[in-house]
């Protein structure tokens, strides 16, 4: 019985995602391509609000160059996406709608627990507001994402990921 416990809990938090998912029915937000296992739609991964949303989404407070004060981020953290696509490489390219273009190691998403932001205090985060997905690193867990290096790789208004 013990046996079964364990492989059931096993099986329940291990991704089993393989092959394709289904393609979202909204307005698509995010791209994922490159070295992906996982796709739906002409060997890339795309997602809209509803398909990011269901991957789980968390929260923390964090202070930022960006924002006054400490803000309240909610996301996918990017280590569950990248597992959801079977990300394989070492490198994320993330580019922005304004095509602004920066380059994460892809081990920093479970190092550091870096969310996909969708929300900011409570509140879908807009275009002009730096929405609507924003790479967001939880600044003041450590001293050391608190510089320049962490801060060039949170892009917001992302739309694209190309795992190399």
């Amino acid at each position: 019985m013990r046996l079964i416990v364990m492989l059931l809990s096993f099986a329940l938090s291990t991704p089993v995602w393989a092959g394709e998912f289904s393609r979202p029915a909204g307005k698509i937000l995010l791209t994922l391509s490159g070295n992906i296992e996982n796709t739906n739609e002409g060997g890339k991964a795309v997602f809209d609000l509803a398909s990011l949303e269901k991957l789980g989404m968390v929260s923390f407070q964090t202070t930022s160059p960006w924002y006054d004060g400490r803000t309240t981020f909610t996301g996918i953290p990017l280590q569950k996406l990248m597992d959801y696509v079977g990300a394989k490489g070492s490198v994320v390219k993330v580019t922005a709608l304004n095509d602004y273009t920066t380059e994460i190691p892809l081990n920093d998403f479970k190092k550091y627990n870096v969310i996909l932001a969708l929300k900011i205090n409570g509140e879908y985060m807009r275009i002009r507001d730096k929405g609507p997905l924003f790479v967001v690193y939880p600044y003041d867990s450590l001293p050391e994402l608190n510089n320049q290096i962490y801060y060039s790789r949170s892009a917001w208004q992302v739309s694209r990921m190309n795992i190399e």
